[in-house]
């Protein structure tokens, strides 16, 4: 009976012999470059191979925030024009995104802290991003909840307002990519798993599936923590990405008193309230590299300790659901977005570590005008995977580093 349950999106798809581009990975990114190769340059003969089911990996495991406060020149348009998309993505869709712009506050805990923020705060403005430096009593004002005493273990004393920032529903956007996408006729392959990659004379010929051989003169991987792994099997192109845990929870329903994202680098904390009244939280990566996504005891004493810290209200409040997902991490916290270097024909999209999700919908855009012309976007021209040959690592680092930058 469950067997003959068609997926919202459509039925299943027969999968074919031939395809003008085959997507490996059913997440976010690789949903999104199909929608916008199909709806804006007309290529629908596409497959997305996902070995579970879409939507399984980061996109299904995250705490969902968007913001576009990032601290360099080449990150910054490109969260931007991201953050610009959610709503017109929701009408395009004809589906609730559940889009809630409800502004992001950062918090700082020291003098240089404050520094390093005017320059970000400053990088945004330049970038036409709102965002705002603001005191300790504003941030009260703004917060009441936040705890500004001098007495807590990091005393606050400032924050980043970024107002346009917020939260999306991750499990909506991935069922309204997927509907989007297979309204165009990309065709959704679930349970299928890519065995290999074949080339001949330096291009792309094909893919083997666990359901048979594609011919396809393009590949994009796009598969989130396994990503770096595939490259590395199929074509032999070792790229410098960790993959580590990063892990969240929830705790159980409250009344409405968290009016933003609220984060700190210092307390290495973030907490935002949802629409069911939970209080959702994450912290910063496991450090050291691995593919599980168990869950640790350490971690919800962490969360415990540093929450009800700087936000006393929380004392007392029960965790409910806590969970893990992989995040492949570059050497700089940048993405690798590329193609056609060294394989023609070949592109990759990875790399994100916790700034996929917020990334998903600009890229997934870019990526398909890379992957529909052959010529890589000047925005995503500083993101290729050589720059860690050149020793050219990008500055992003500094976006969390500043804010504990007095240790």
């Amino acid at each position: 009976m469950f067997g003959k349950i068609k997926p919202m999106w459509g039925g299943k798809p027969q999968l074919k012999s031939n395809y003008d581009a085959v997507i490996i990975g059913g997440g976010l990114h690789g949903l999104a470059t199909a929608y916008f190769l199909a709806k804006e340059h007309g290529m629908n003969n596409i497959a997305i191979l996902e070995k579970r089911f879409i939507g399984f990996g980061a996109a299904g495991r995250n705490t969902a925030i968007v913001r576009a406060n990032q601290r360099t020149q080449e990150n910054v348009p490109l969260y931007k024009e991201a953050l610009d998309l959610w709503p017109i993505l929701t009408k395009e869709l004809d589906y609730n995104l559940m889009f809630n712009n409800c502004g992001n506050l950062n918090l700082m805990h020291s003098e240089a802290a404050m520094k390093a923020a005017r320059m970000n705060v400053c990088t945004a403005q330049f970038h036409g991003v709102e965002s705002h430096l603001l005191d300790a009593k504003q941030v009260k004002e703004l917060e009441p909840a936040i705890n500004i005493s001098p007495d807590i273990t990091y005393p606050i004393h400032g924050a980043m307002f970024h107002p346009p920032g917020g939260v999306v529903r991750h499990d909506a956007v991935v069922w309204g990519l997927a509907k989007g996408a297979a309204r165009y006729g990309v065709h959704i392959h679930q349970q299928t798993e890519a065995k290999a990659i074949h080339t001949k004379n330096g291009k792309i010929t094909g893919v083997d599936t666990s359901r048979g051989r594609i011919h396809t003169p393009r590949v994009l991987v796009s598969a989130g923590g396994y990503s770096a792994g595939i490259i590395n099997k199929m074509l032999g192109i070792r790229l410098p990405i960790s993959v580590l845990t990063i892990q969240a929870m929830v705790t159980q329903p409250l009344k409405p008193v968290l009016n933003h994202v609220v984060s700190s680098g210092m307390y290495h904390a973030y907490a935002n309230q949802t629409l069911k009244g939970e209080i959702a939280t994450g912290a910063h990566m496991d450090p050291w590299p691995n593919y599980t996504t168990l869950t640790t005891a350490h971690y919800i004493k962490h969360q415990a300790e540093a929450l009800s810290d700087f936000l006393p209200f929380l004392r007392g409040v029960k965790f409910m659901r806590h969970w893990a997902g992989l995040a492949d991490m570059t050497a700089d916290m940048a993405p690798i977005m590329d193609g056609n270097d060294p394989i023609g024909g070949f592109y990759m999209d990875c790399g994100w570590g916790y700034f996929g999700f917020k990334s998903c919908t600009a890229t997934g855009r870019y990526m398909a005008k890379f992957i529909a012309s052959g010529e890589c976007p000047d925005m995503l021209k500083p993101f290729n995977w050589r720059r860690f040959e050149k020793h050219k690592l990008m500055g992003e680092t500094a976006a969390l580093v500043s804010y504990s930058a007095d240790n």
